[in-house]
This record gives structure tokens, sequence and C-alpha cells, in this order.
């Protein structure tokens, strides 16, 4: 009976999931003119990987991974692919409302509910979960997981970013995380492996760069939510093809540039997005901003430009060298509010205000997720004190609030276009 029921529970969300993703997708290629004709692969990419009669079971072991922090090229050099399991369905929020608190962060809710839901397919696949224990919500629902069947890994995370005690914490936890990785997967970890991995790695960031900077661009020649679609889609994608499609991309943005083209209006108000990730098809807040005549020129989230911000750097290509340059990568360049201090996530706002020319930040916060939710503050006074004008937005996965938002976000663009009039 209870099997039944497990069953019809599935049907219907996959039937929800469907409709969520296609009504994403709808917005994202009708309801925009001149999209890039290189973004085809990302938008075919989520609609093909969404369509489960379509889903193919990967050839190697699968680490699910829960954080931008979990290290790719540990996962790659102990013969398995790295997949981030973070939702951002509706769909699954609902589900996992069944089994978590009501307040919960709905980027929680909804992995554990898409984990759930979709235990039949996942369970096929997923040899472990890597949970980085960055907030208190993902360090506990490592139980929940580990409840539903699932072999779960806590990578154990520091406190703060930055200092000795935290350096050594880290490399620790990550070389644990690789001696777990080999026994997983029978595989074991060589300096060979580590090194092509890295090279692997690093040649998706350099073209990560590439569409980073070409974003700069003045008039833009590239969306917001097709840098997000993108980016997002490096999660889930095999890295190779991603790393294709973005440098034909990047290729089509530069000859955009050359010939001033530009995806919005040339006046339109660039705007620098930050927050609580967003994580596809949740582009609720990004799509209001844009169909309101903004562009979201550069974002400050770990589902987009913290991504591969950085490259690894080591010496030696030796294991006790390499290692450590790999956990470095993922530590320094990291700005998430679970660190304190996180004096970090100022300064690259600041910079990036100032790289892209932005004239006002919008600032994310899913309800529930308490450390954004309490740095809020914090980061509206030092932007207020450089002139830069922020929108705080406490939101989650629900379409409810689309009416509401929508009027807020129409009113904060138009006082940034008048306050550019007055400059003018």
């Amino acid at each position: 009976m209870e099997s039944n029921r497990e069953e019809r529970v599935r049907r219907s969300t996959r039937l929800h999931l469907a409709m969520e993703v296609g009504n994403t997708l709808k917005k994202i290629e009708e309801e925009f003119p001149d999209n890039p004709e290189s973004m085809r692969y990302f938008y075919d990419f989520f609609r093909n990987y969404y369509s489960f009669d379509k889903f193919q079971v990967p050839r190697k072991p699968v680490i699910g991974t829960m954080c931008v922090q979990v290290p790719d090229e540990i996962i790659y050099a102990a013969g398995a692919l790295p997949m981030r399991i973070c939702c951002g369905l509706s769909t699954c929020d609902q589900v996992g409302a069944e089994f978590m608190p009501s307040k919960s962060c709905p980027l929680v809710k909804a992995t554990t509910g898409n984990l759930s839901a979709n235990r039949n397919i996942f369970s096929k696949y997923l040899s472990a979960i890597v949970v980085p224990a960055t907030c208190d919500q993902k360090r506990k629902s490592a139980e929940t997981l580990e409840a539903m069947g699932y072999r779960v890994i806590v990578l154990e995370m520091p406190l703060a970013g930055a200092g000795e005690l935290a350096d050594h914490y880290w490399h620790e936890s990550v070389k644990s995380l690789a001696g777990k990785l080999e026994k997983i997967t029978g595989r074991k970890i060589t300096s060979r492996e580590l090194q092509k991995n890295i090279a692997l790695v690093g040649r998706a960031s350099v073209a990560f760069r590439e569409l980073y900077e070409l974003r700069k661009s003045h008039p833009p020649v590239i969306a917001g939510k097709d840098a997000l679609v993108v980016n997002n889609a490096y999660f889930l994608d095999d890295i190779d093809r991603w790393t294709d499609a973005v440098t034909k991309l990047n290729r089509e943005l530069a000859e955009r540039k050359r010939s001033a083209a530009t995806v919005t209006f040339r006046h339109a108000p660039r705007i620098l997005f930050t927050g609580s990730p967003p994580v596809f098809p949740n582009l609720k807040i990004p799509l209001l901003l844009e169909q309101s005549g903004a562009v979201i020129v550069a974002d400050e989230v770990c589902s987009s430009s913290r991504l591969l911000h950085e490259t690894v750097t080591y010496d030696e290509p030796r294991l006790y060298d390499m290692i450590p340059a790999i956990a470095d990568r993922y530590l320094k360049s990291c700005t998430c509010p679970c660190f304190t201090p996180n004096e970090n996530r100022g300064r690259r706002l600041l910079a990036a205000s100032r790289e892209f020319h932005v004239d006002g930040v919008v600032y994310q916060a899913f309800s529930g997720c308490i450390p954004y939710e309490m740095e809020q503050k914090k980061i509206n006074d030092l932007l207020a004190d450089k002139g830069v004008p922020m929108l705080y937005v406490e939101t989650d996965y629900s379409p409810e609030d689309q009416g509401q938002l929508s009027t807020r976000i129409e009113a904060f663009i138009e006082s940034i276009k008048a306050r550019n009039r007055k400059a003018c």
C-alpha cells in the first residue's frame, strides 16, 4: 500500500517538475529578444536533463554534492563524476516540507524532497553524497538523507575562512574526503590523475573567466538570466561538453561586443545580484529583474560567479603539494556568510560594483537561510557608504509572491533610472 502511494507521489512530482522546468524555459527563451544562438545548447541541456524518459545512468560512479565547496578535482581523480544535487524546484520544496521543518531553507527542503521523491532513480547511480557543513541545516540534512538509504559523507568546514588554524583544519578535512572517496570507488588517487584533472577543471575555469570578463561589456552582450543558466549547467553537464559550449558562446559574445550589439536597452540599469543562490529552475528574482528592464551584469552567488573564480596553483606535481593547493582554491576564494569573520565578501562586492559599473545591488535571501539573512544589514551599510543602492528581498521557492516582488523591483529600478537621469 505504501509503495503504491510512493509511486503516485513520484508520478505527480515528475509531472509538476516537467511543467515547472518548461515554464521557466519558456520565459527565458520567448520573453526576451535576441538571445545568443549559442545559448540553445544550455536551454536544450536543461530540457533534456529534466526529461526522465531521456535520462541515462552514467557509466562512472557519481558523487552527489550539496555545495560548491566540494573539490571536483579530487572526485574526478578518484574515478567518479561530481554532480551538484542542490535543487531549485518548488515542487520538490513542497515534498520536502513533509519531513522538514516549515521554516527550513527552501533549498535544503527542495533538495531532500527531490532525493526522496526520485529515490528510485538517484539510488541507482549516486554512490555517495558529500554534504559540506557550511550551515546547520545542511549538516542536519545529512541524517535525513542517511535515513533514506543514501551513503553520506559530511565534509567538515572551518568556522573562519582564513588563518593558520582554518587552513590546517580544512586541509585535513579534504585529505579525509580523498581517502573516503578512494574506498567508495575502489580507485587510488595518484599524482598523475590529480594533475590531469586539475588541468581538466582549469580548462573549464579559463572559459568561465572569459565569460566573466565579457559580462563587463557596455552595452551588455549577455543577459544575467543566461549567465546563470550557463553556470548552473556546469554542476550537471559533462565538463568537456560544457567547456566547449561556453567557448562557443564566448566567441559569439565577443563578436557581439565588436559590433556593439546589446541584449537590452543601452541605458538599462546594471544590477549586481547577490545572496542565496538561484538554482535552476528557480530564477524567479533574476527573471523579474530583467523583465522590469534591468540587466544583471554581475553576481556574487555560489551557483554562478563563485563557481570557477580561481584556479589551482601548486609548485610540484606531488600529492602532498596538489591536495592542499586544491583545498586552498576552494577556501581562499569562498565568500560564504557561514564564515565569521567574512570581510572578504564585502570587498568582493565593492570590487565587482566598480569593475562592472553597476547601478544597484539586489540581495536575495531565502526565508530560513539565516546566514544570508543576518549578513544583509552589514552589506547594505557597506554599499550605502559607497553610494550604491541595494534592494533586499526575502523570498522562497513559491511563485505566490511574484506580484508583490514585481512591484518592489519595478520601484527599485525606476528609482535607479531617476537617479541616473539626475546625474546626467
